[in-house]
């Protein structure tokens, strides 16, 4: 398994090469210091997962991101200082899958790879037929997904959320199910993420983000799935 740090402090980057050092040996841990050179080493390398500061001295942390997202769907967790929600929520915004605040322990670093790789590499496939409403097609067996015949980039997050979303079509899915279901029994209470996460996807799925006709919010509660007409 491969991770690329994306880092331009040389203490960080041995902080998260010791964490795996430590609690799983078998990842390979290369890093740059630069947002340029992080980008070059995700086309040449191929890494497994990437994790992203969002100070760099080239360019900042969120113009990786978008270049990232153009050609590739590696996950990302973003590092980012305690108290700054709006890196967060922009950053998630963006396309991070996660993100992971410092100073953190290893045992939080790498439990928050692992569960960012499950979710990637456990996207559902199944054989059922394409669902196709409106403009909207969700090819199962492919995990693909397009709006007016072209793709929607998911992020293997954003598509797990909606194959999840669309399995329960009309039904109302609490917070807390939703968060259980695509992250985990340990994310139960990061409403502030699975926010991002629905705002982000109602983006690509062209749907309104003022007045929302396909993911449709129940205040307090909870999103159900409405088939687009």
């Amino acid at each position: 398994m491969k991770a690329l740090v994306i880092e331009d402090d040389p203490g960080i980057i041995e902080a998260v090469s010791l964490c795996f050092q430590l609690r799983w040996s078998d990842v390979k841990v290369s890093s740059a210091s630069q947002g340029a050179k992080g980008l070059e080493l995700i086309e040449t390398e191929k890494p497994d997962i990437v994790i992203l500061d969002i100070g760099l001295p080239d360019m900042d942390g969120f113009q990786v991101i978008r270049e990232i997202r153009r050609f590739s769907q590696v996950p990302v967790i973003m590092l980012t200082v305690r108290d700054k929600d709006i890196e967060i929520a922009k950053g998630l915004e963006l396309g991070a899958d996660d993100y992971i605040t410092k100073p953190f322990s290893h045992i939080e670093l790498v439990a928050r790879v692992q569960a960012v790789l499950r979710r990637a590499r456990g996207v559902p496939v199944s054989e059922e037929r394409p669902f196709v409403s409106g403009n909207l097609v969700i090819d199962f067996a492919r995990n693909e997904v397009s709006v007016s015949g072209k793709s929607a980039k998911l992020t293997s997050t954003e598509y797990n959320l909606l194959y999840h979303l669309v399995k329960n079509e009309g039904r109302l899915l609490p917070h807390e199910t939703l968060l259980t279901k695509v992250w985990g029994e340990t994310y139960q209470d990061a409403r502030d993420l699975l926010r991002v996460h629905i705002q982000h996807l109602r983006q690509k799925l062209g749907d309104s983000a003022d007045s929302p006709k396909i993911i449709v919010t129940e205040h307090g509660i909870g999103y159900k799935f409405i088939r687009p007409a």
